[in-house]
This record gives structure tokens, sequence and C-alpha cells, in this order.
């Protein structure tokens, strides 16, 4: 919030996908977002925003894996006299195969995205809201596969639980603060993360397999704003959660094995 009274919410990976809806439905409920995103598209999504809800919205083209991505970051709304009242950590990116075949480089940004600069902006922007005295509210999110580590996608597995345990310990440290830190464990959602046609998009969202943007940060939103530790959207993915504890490894080992995973990769 600003001397002017208005409130304000930074949203990491905003351009399009949950990091879109979760712009636009804070928007909704008053705040002027601040879209961070490397994609040029984040101009275009801050004034569809912008026009659709009344509100002032910001573009903020940054590559969010750089080394200095947060602290440019909060360089950029200090100097705007921009107060964050609510941090939505949403950018995120997939590296499927087998980790011998990445290259250091594209392992590099998955850990530096998920773990160095949300960690850091964390770090940031929570030091302000207690500076301040105001309270807050900061989303990360997550993955179902937090709870399970899969094969071929071992470094994007790997970031997401450490998502979990920072969510959890930041919650705790916070709560004393009326700073509310929520970790949202959404599965497969309808994004160009996943190359499918138009009919199986439809089917899967359909039997539940597959979550919109527009559920996951409604479900998420509403989570922050109650006060809870987490998240997992979704009744397809809370079985997902819990029926992965008791997976033997085995069965994850002779999945990766199968004929069908190979051809992918």
């Amino acid at each position: 919030m600003t001397i002017s009274g208005q409130k304000y919410a930074l949203i990491t990976g905003a351009a399009s996908g949950i990091g879109r809806e979760y712009a636009r439905q804070l928007a909704a409920k008053g705040y002027s977002p601040v879209l961070a995103d490397r994609a040029e598209a984040v101009e275009a999504a801050a004034q569809e925003v912008a026009a659709e809800y009344g509100v002032e919205a910001l573009p903020l083209r940054v590559d969010l894996a750089e080394p200095d991505a947060a602290g440019r970051i909060f360089a950029w709304t200090e100097e705007r006299g921009i107060h964050i009242d609510v941090l939505v950590c949403n950018a995120g990116v997939l590296l499927f195969g087998e980790l011998a075949s990445a290259s250091p480089q594209a392992v590099g940004r998955i850990i530096s995205l998920h773990c160095t600069v949300t960690s850091q902006l964390c770090c940031l922007y929570a030091g302000q809201m207690q500076r301040r005295g105001c309270g807050g509210h900061i989303l990360l999110m997550s993955s179902a596969t937090a709870w399970t580590p899969y094969p071929t996608i071992a470094a994007y597995s790997a970031t997401k639980a450490y998502l979990k345990t920072f969510g959890r310990a930041l919650h705790d440290e916070l709560a004393d603060r009326d700073i509310r830190v929520t970790t949202v464990f959404p599965g497969a959602v309808d994004t160009p993360f996943y190359k499918l046609g138009d009919a199986w998009r439809r089917r899967f969202i359909r039997w539940g397999v597959m979550s919109t943007p527009q559920e996951v940060a409604r479900r998420g939103l509403n989570a922050l704003f109650r006060g809870r530790k987490r998240c997992i959207p979704g009744v397809f993915t809370k079985l997902c959660v819990w029926g992965s504890r008791l997976i033997p490894g085995w069965t994850v080992r002779a999945a990766f094995r199968s004929p069908f995973v190979q051809r992918r990769l």
C-alpha cells in the first residue's frame, strides 16, 4: 500500500497462464497488479487487466532466472514508492528429460528461478512488510510433484519440494507478524506446459484430471486470504498427493522404464 492508500500485488510469471489469472483476480479484488515476466506479452497482459478492471496495472519485463532479478524488481518498486501487499511467486519452467542429457545452464536456470530468486523476493518483501507493520500476504506456487521424486523431471520436482519446505517454515516464521504465507500444490493445469490437442484438454478438465488456471488461482487466493498454510486444488490432485505416499519406489522406476516414457525422452 502506498501513501495514497492503493494496494499493490506483485505477480511473477504473469504474462500468461496461472500468473495472468492471479493478476486478473487480484485486480478484481481492488489490487493494482505489477506483472513481472520476461515475455513481451506482459505488456498486453497489463493493458488487458487495466482495461477490464479499471485499476493501475504495471508491466515489468525482467528475466526472473537471472541472479540479480529479485534485487532489480525490488529496486524498481522502491523507486516508484510502491509497497507490495501481496507477493505471488508464480514463475516456473518445466525441464523434462533425463538429467544427464540436460545442459548445466538449463539446470542452473530452473534452480535459480524456483529457489534462489523466489527466496530472495520473499526475503526482500517480507522484510518490507515487517518494517511497515501492516501485515501482508505471500503465495508460493509449488507443485503436486513436490511430494514424490519423479524421474524425467528430477530438477523440477526437487525445486518444488524446496518450495514446500520453504513455504512451511516461512508460514510459521511470519505468522506472529500478521504476514500470511500459503504454498499451492497444483497438479496438471491447462497451460502451454502441456502439448495437448483441444479435445484432450477438454476431456481432462471435464474428468478433473486437469485444472484450469482460473480454478487454481481462485483456490490459491482463497487459501491465502484465509491464512491457510497450503492449498492442493482439486480432488484428483489431492488423491494423487496422498496416494504418492503409499507408492513404493520400484513402481516409479518401472514406469520410467516403460516404452511409453522412453519414447518421449
